[in-house]
């Protein structure tokens, strides 16, 4: 996937830090948070908006059917009515999958610096 995989550890996340955890805007953050109704961030005295990590569980199965799997606004709306459960279990299946193939790959890492140095 193309948003960085991070252990979500903090009670509240930033728009900046939320925006970089999925590489793309905070004006895109914004925008989503307009146009889905399941994502309502708190606010602080400033006004700035402050992401829980259910927000960010959200973000990520949006993010997912709007890049990923190239939905349209309507369309992942519609979608994410109907099937919040199965897009949750589709999210866990594919980071499942990609920690293995990251794994394999540092492994292969691993083998060819080690047969670097032997040469």
């Amino acid at each position: 996937m193309a948003y960085k995989e991070r252990d979500i550890d903090k009670l509240y996340y930033t728009i900046g830090e939320v925006a970089k955890l999925f590489e793309v805007k905070a004006s895109l953050i914004r925008y989503w948070e307009n146009e889905f109704d399941v994502i309502q961030p708190k606010l602080n005295k400033k006004g700035n908006r402050l992401f829980t990590p259910q927000d960010i569980e959200t973000y990520k199965i949006i993010f997912n059917l709007i890049r990923v799997q190239g939905l349209t606004l309507d369309g992942a709306k519609k979608y994410l009515k109907e099937n919040k459960t199965a897009v949750k279990h589709e999210i866990k299946t594919a980071e499942t999958q990609f920690s293995e193939i990251e794994n394999k790959l540092k492994k292969i890492k691993k083998s060819l610096i080690e047969l670097r140095d032997q040469l």
